[in-house]
């Protein structure tokens, strides 16, 4: 099916995507990063480095601090302030496990 579409037709998919993955993560704030990167290898902040570094590889200037606001709908701070729990001891021993395959 994929090969069937075009270039643009495609992008605008991915885009349309990517926008509800992140309105989502923005609705979810009661999931913690560490549960994201335990579970799937990969949280908003992989989104925001990843939105960072698309803008470099088209040389659109984009600070760290711009990309994470765009994917916490936020600046990060104020994000971490509001919904940003403690990480349990389980959830580091998790993280520590699981960040050797990443």
């Amino acid at each position: 099916m994929t090969d069937k579409l075009d270039d643009k037709t495609r992008t605008e998919l991915e885009a349309a995507v990517y926008r509800r993955l992140v309105e989502h993560l923005r609705e979810r704030t009661d999931v913690q990063n560490i549960d994201m990167m335990n579970l799937a290898g990969f949280c908003r902040n992989c989104l925001s480095n990843w939105m960072k570094d698309a803008a470099d590889a088209k040389s659109v200037p984009m600070s760290k601090d711009e990309s994470r606001a765009i994917v916490y709908g936020m600046p990060y701070d104020e994000w971490r302030k509001k919904h940003q729990k403690e990480a349990s001891n389980d959830q580091k021993t998790a993280f520590e496990k699981s960040s050797a395959k990443h």
